[in-house]
């Protein structure tokens, strides 16, 4: 993994819940799948914490100084 943004997305039963947006290093591309990175959350941290949905991305939105959108990916998890 080269980077990744996490936000949370309204959830029914949860009240809000985590998507992880995630851009891979160079040589990954199709060979890391969204389950194998779920699970592999999954058994590193705690039930409420690990993300749900993970969306695979070539570039994080990202301000001129380098900062994640966050309000950009806020918008994206809720459409």
């Amino acid at each position: 993994m080269r980077e990744a943004g996490v936000v949370g997305m309204p959830d029914a039963y949860r009240g809000e819940t985590v998507i992880a947006y995630v851009a891979l290093k160079s040589g990954f591309e199709g060979k890391v799948t969204v389950e194998e990175l779920i699970e592999f959350c999954k058994q590193r941290m705690a039930n409420y914490k690990y993300p749900r949905q993970i969306e695979i991305m070539e570039e994080l939105p990202k301000t001129s100084s380098g900062k994640f959108l966050r309000r950009e990916l806020r918008d994206k998890a809720r459409q």
